[in-house]
């Protein structure tokens, strides 16, 4: 038996080994009824970069999960927002973090971040005909480029297209109430702090007029997601850090 040598791609491996992960549907029967991930978002700083998503999946007009997670690190210094199908959104980011993982252990250096974001564009492209039968997965990444020493995100559409944001970035049910918010309120230069602060007031700006986005449930204490990556890796703000954010949010936002 031919053993393939393993290549940088784990995909590609699988592949070979006929082993690779699908998810199809039978032709002409319809797309299960899934859970959705709704609105996340990104911003630049002066040294990187802030992600932050809501914490509410839903089933039609239903609440499906008050508290699923939507921003995920991918390596030190990267990470992705997901919206769309949970469930396949989900896998893919595991799928995503063994591709980087399986590049740097067979390379011996981590890929560039304008390579991660390439072959991120490649899972989405895979899942397309799954996109076409409703079950649409649309992430959000972003990092630090260790060599420009600066962050950067980047935006896809359901074919795999990859878009470098400028500023600031956002995708899922609330993304245009959430980019129409930051127009207004972005400014360059901004520290961490106030980066996550303006994350999280247009997660909320969102969730006023998209029932889709859950807001912060300071009763249940619920908070957002939120992600900073910069020059030292990617850092996850607790909710001792969120949690004041996300109150005066609902305090000063109608």
């Amino acid at each position: 038996m031919n053993v393939p040598v393993p290549g940088a791609s784990f995909t590609d491996l699988l592949e070979s080994l006929g082993a690779r992960p699908t998810w199809t549907t039978r032709p002409g029967e319809s797309a299960p009824s899934a859970p959705e991930g709704t609105t996340v978002l990104a911003l630049r700083f002066d040294n990187g970069v802030v992600m932050a998503g809501d914490r509410r999946a839903t089933e039609g007009h239903l609440v499906a999960h008050r508290r699923i997670r939507k921003v995920y690190p991918t390596d030190r210094f990267s990470a992705v927002a997901i919206a769309g199908t949970a469930g396949l959104a989900i896998e893919m980011v595991k799928l995503f973090q063994v591709e980087l993982e399986h590049y740097e252990k067979i390379e011996g250096v981590r890929l560039s971040l304008e390579g991660k974001a390439s072959f991120l564009a490649r899972l989405v492209r895979g899942q397309l005909q799954l996109a076409i039968q409703g079950l649409v997965v649309v992430p959000l990444f972003a990092g630090f480029d260790e060599r420009e020493q600066k962050g950067r995100l980047y935006s896809y559409d359901v074919v795999g297209g990859r878009y470098e944001e400028t500023d600031f970035g956002s995708t899922g049910s609330g993304a245009r109430l959430a980019k129409s918010f930051l127009r207004t309120t972005y400014e360059e230069d901004l520290t961490p702090e106030a980066a996550a602060d303006l994350a999280v007031r247009a997660l909320v700006a969102a969730s006023q007029e998209d029932t889709a986005t859950g807001g912060p449930d300071l009763i249940r204490r619920i908070f957002p997601n939120v992600v900073r990556i910069d020059s030292d890796g990617v850092a996850e703000l607790g909710d001792e850090v969120v949690g004041p954010l996300a109150e005066l949010a609902v305090e000063s936002i109608q």
